[in-house]
């Protein structure tokens, strides 16, 4: 067993061992254990369950919370070479039979699933019928009402035993107390599980919160300071490239990465910074997941994270190479008001989200007791407008109304605009020689092929990458090219895709889950106040707090702000009492005399000569000599 591992590891991944405690739990998932694997980030958990996935017949199946997650978790193994697939949205019931066949008779071993999808009776039965190998619940903290994502749907994944019985689960997550283990446990059904965990301690890593007036000013000081690669958190999407410009204005080489990008734009993000061509991201938490660079050698955070487990998370990708890194976290009073103002703003009441759900109906003209099955387009801005909502307390109960069944609310991932060429060749090899549009002609004739016959999906970012213009400019050249009757131009919009999951029941349909959306708030509450909570704290160690929260123990890091304050108290502290001390033996001596006889900096032993000479415990004579009262 232990050589095939290893042989998948290198074939695939181009390892040649695993880290601490991997082997472990592959071993444990391959005997058949339900195994629990609680690994801080940049463990490494998906190989965990991928590795014996691979060396075991049949396919595995993964549970993941995010659409987007699970696509790029798809295309990475795609890239290996290792089959792999999930279920996109709007897929029909016979697409979605040829889809299980393929993976049945087609040698799949991995398929991706959202825990919604598995709501469906359907897509059970279809299940059922699998040779499946492994089940793996990624992000399981989400099945717990104590873990920071909270997902009802997750509460559901017990029927996965009863599908497939005699399959071993492995639950994986970055970050979860003891208590959420116990609920991941006794949730799946799982029984004498195997737990794995590794320390959340870091002892490279020098957690540090700065109160400051000028957050920009104290972030480029840390930019001269550190000389290396850096991920800048910020809270909005806006403020990743706002502040990416500013840096970049400032003489640094920044980029910037959030989750509206498209996927080419965020790849090129990503190689700018990985290449060290820009050593400085900013982004927002969508930067993440399957990040290993590990010479990172600071996260700053220039906004409040929304958990500790989410700042335990971030700060995490720093130091990975066992050297030296900190964690920064600049805070001012602003930051505390907004915390205030986001209790009343950014979440809804159980009243105002069972009045976004009715006119979800309403929207879409469904009555009551109607359940459509097919997709409709749907326009959060126009939806906001059009019934005077507010767009935060909005996009959470939409948050609420997915992750509690109600509704599907997704914005298709493989979808993206098309072009068909509607002039004959010669035509067009005309066009191509003129100068507003030529260049343009020529690069998609040299991108595209078929694009005569049929429409053929195209991207924008990379075609103004080819051509050295921004998206902005292909689209308008592309519209115009339409209006010329040149081409059929088809723009991917910016419409989601949104699914009734139930039918429509109004009041109702929220009264049977208020629970579980009361029980989410309070948490996001709590967990924001334990943010608070380490940020104010000023007289325990940081790194203490932080493994103390995930029920670790461990002496005081000495090098976070709060161990090095108390180290310049107990200094300042040593250097007066000496100064005391070596006064009481002499009768008068000059300030020179006094630090010849201290091993410390000249200027840390004169402030503290005036401090004492201020708290009248030393005087001075008419000829600057020192002495004790």
């Amino acid at each position: 067993m232990s050589n095939n591992a290893l042989h998948i590891l290198k074939k695939y991944w181009g390892h040649d061992s695993f880290r601490e405690p991997q082997h472990e739990i592959i071993t444990s998932t391959l005997k058949g254990n339900d195994t629990i694997a609680l690994l801080p980030t940049g463990g490494g958990k998906s190989i965990c369950f991928q590795v014996p996935a691979l060396i075991k017949e049949g396919v595995c199946l993964v549970i993941s919370p995010l659409v987007a997650l699970i696509q790029d978790q798809v295309d990475s193994l795609v890239k290996k070479n290792i089959k792999a697939t999930t279920i996109p949205a709007g897929k029909t019931q016979d697409e979605i039979i040829t889809l299980f066949d393929n993976i049945r008779f087609g040698n799949y071993k991995f398929l991706y699933l959202s825990p919604e999808r598995l709501q469906s009776k359907f897509i059970q039965e279809k299940i059922r019928q699998l040779n499946v190998n492994l089940i793996a619940i990624d992000e399981a903290h989400c099945i717990s009402e104590w873990g920071h994502d909270f997902r009802p749907s997750y509460l559901d994944l017990n029927i996965l035993k009863e599908l497939q019985p005699n399959v071993p689960f492995i639950a994986l997550t970055a970050t979860a107390t003891k208590k959420v283990l116990i609920d991941i446990g006794q949730h799946l059904g799982m029984v004498n599980q195997k737990v794995f965990s590794k320390s959340f301690v870091r002892e490279n890593l020098a957690y540090q919160v700065f109160d400051v007036n000028d957050k920009l000013g104290r972030l480029e000081r840390i930019l001269k300071k550190i000389n290396a690669p850096i991920i800048v958190y910020v809270s909005s999407r806006k403020k990743t490239k706002e502040i990416s410009n500013y840096l970049n204005a400032q003489g640094f080489k920044s980029t910037y990465y959030h989750g509206g990008l498209t996927s080419m734009e965020k790849q090129v993000a990503f190689d700018k910074w990985f290449s060290e061509e820009c050593l400085v991201m900013v982004a927002t938490n969508a930067f993440g997941m399957g990040i290993d660079k590990p010479n990172v050698r600071a996260v700053v955070h220039l906004n409040l994270p929304s958990s500790l487990e989410n700042y335990t998370q971030e700060a995490g990708r720093a130091g990975r190479d066992g050297k030296k890194a900190f964690s920064v976290m600049l805070t001012n009073a602003n930051d505390f008001r907004s915390f205030e103002e986001n209790q009343t703003n950014k979440f809804p009441s159980i009243k105002e989200i069972k009045e976004v759900h009715q006119k979800l109906y309403q929207n879409f003209q469904i009555a009551k007791g109607e359940l459509i099955d097919t997709a409709f387009s749907f326009n959060f801005l126009d939806f906001c407008s059009k019934y005077n909502f507010k767009h935060t307390k909005t996009k959470v109960a939409l948050q609420l109304l997915g992750s509690n069944g109600i509704i599907e609310l997704n914005t298709p991932i493989n979808k993206r605009s098309t072009i068909q060429f509607l002039v004959r060749s010669n035509q067009l090899i005309e066009l191509g020689k003129r100068k507003d549009y030529g260049f343009l002609i020529q690069t998609l004739l040299r991108l595209y092929g078929g694009v005569f016959e049929q429409p053929v999906s195209i991207d924008e970012f990379f075609i103004g990458k080819k051509i050295g213009a921004t998206s902005f400019t292909v689209i308008e050249q592309l519209e115009k090219l339409e209006t010329m009757e040149v081409l059929s131009y088809q723009k991917t919009g910016k419409n989601s895709e949104l699914y009734f999951l139930q039918p429509r029941e109004d009041d109702l349909a929220i009264n049977r889950i208020s629970k579980n959306i009361t029980s989410f708030l309070n948490q996001k509450i709590k967990k924001s106040k334990q943010v608070l909570d380490f940020i104010q704290n000023k007289s325990i160690c940081r790194a203490v707090l932080l493994v103390n929260y995930f029920n670790e123990r461990i002496n005081d890091c000495g090098i976070c702000d709060v161990c090095l304050e108390k180290k310049k108290n107990s200094n300042n502290k040593d250097i007066e009492k000496l100064i005391i001390e070596i006064l009481s033996r002499s009768s008068e001596l000059f300030s020179q005399e006094i630090c010849e006889r201290i091993n410390e900096k000249e200027e840390d032993i004169l402030i503290h000569l005036r401090k004492l000479l201020a708290n009248e415990v030393i005087g001075v004579t008419l000829y600057n000599k020192y002495f004790l009262k």
